[in-house]
């Protein structure tokens, strides 16, 4: 994934390239629309998969992504950038964390699908965001501006509400967006340490820490005679199979992105993954009750502070940039 750092400022490109600059960044938020939206479908996937369960999902995705990884690893010669990152023990380290996250966001996902709970999934990825600033404060030390103290505060009276709505703790949103978020600082920290590691070695390196649990719970799925991969017909083989591309692709898409727009405008287009799992939900038939939606609105509203706030902030950047 590029970091902010590797990239030079959108107008040093447009300077240079005045022809090709609008293009890249058309094609880049083509790449960030096709990413996002192929995560808020995602429901859709892994609904027709649901008879696999989570685990059975969440080890086929872990294996198909694996062979992918490597095949593509192997086509476009990059096992020098593999063996570097291996290594690096910093490197390792850092990368074997972001498995134990993605595995973990990967396989509540899946349960959330699996179990009817796809409403909860989107209120997971629409806290995001929210959490993500909150990481920043409490493990890089960052200083949050009044509006997002506001956003903040709102987000957490949000799920409150939700926890009286459920009768219980939303905990696999939660899950799903302390996970991801702490997917994403892990890889800031690999780039803030000028090691910024590219989509395709940090998913070959990620998924071969995975590689051997998902083996053992493919074995002790199979011996308790739970397996699904053959027996639910040649759809179902297939889609299980597919669970690599489909993991890998939207990762590329955002990569292409990154590179070609502001992260500002990245900030925007996330919002379009739990839109589209809400719709999901809604169209596979879960409830939404009155008092949900006062808990979704008032998540809403703190997305709203917090984009303002984002906004505003860029406006003040690149008044006070040298032109």
């Amino acid at each position: 994934m590029t970091s902010v750092d590797e990239r030079p400022p959108a107008h040093t490109q447009s300077a240079r390239h005045p022809h090709n600059g609008g293009r890249s960044a058309r094609t880049g938020v083509l790449a960030g629309l096709a990413c996002y939206g192929l995560w808020g479908l995602f429901p859709f996937y892994f609904h027709v998969l649901r008879s696999a369960g989570a685990l059975e999902l969440l080890a086929w995705r872990v294996v198909w992504s694996l062979v992918l990884s490597v095949l593509l690893v192997s086509v476009l010669r990059r096992w020098s950038r593999v063996l570097a990152v291996l290594r690096s023990p910093a490197q390792r380290g850092l990368l074997a964390l972001a498995a134990v996250a993605i595995a973990a966001n990967w396989g509540v996902y899946g349960l959330a699908v699996v179990t009817g709970n796809v409403l909860e999934a989107s209120l997971g990825y629409f806290v995001n965001p929210l959490l993500t600033v909150l990481l920043g404060v409490l493990v890089l030390r960052e200083r949050l501006r009044r509006s997002q103290w506001v956003a903040v505060g709102i987000g957490l009276a949000a799920v409150v509400v939700i926890t009286v709505d459920l009768g219980r703790l939303p905990w696999m949103a939660l899950t799903l967006a302390v996970s991801f978020g702490s997917y994403g600082l892990l890889k800031n920290q690999l780039a803030r340490r000028g090691a910024g590691v590219d989509p395709l070695t940090g998913l070959t390196v990620e998924t071969g820490v995975l590689a051997a649990p998902a083996a053992v719970a493919l074995v002790v799925l199979g011996l308790s005679g739970s397996l699904t991969f053959t027996t639910e017909g040649p759809l179902h083989t297939t889609l299980l199979v597919l669970a690599g591309p489909t993991t890998l692709v939207p990762l590329v898409l955002f990569a292409v992105a990154a590179g070609r727009v502001p992260l500002s405008v990245i900030g925007m287009l996330q919002y379009v993954t739990p839109v589209l799992q809400f719709g999901a939900a809604l169209a596979l038939g879960e409830s939404m009750p009155a008092s949900r939606w006062i808990g979704f609105g008032l998540v809403w509203l703190a997305l709203a502070v917090l984009t303002a706030d984002a906004l505003r902030a860029q406006r003040r950047r690149v008044v006070l940039e040298p032109a």
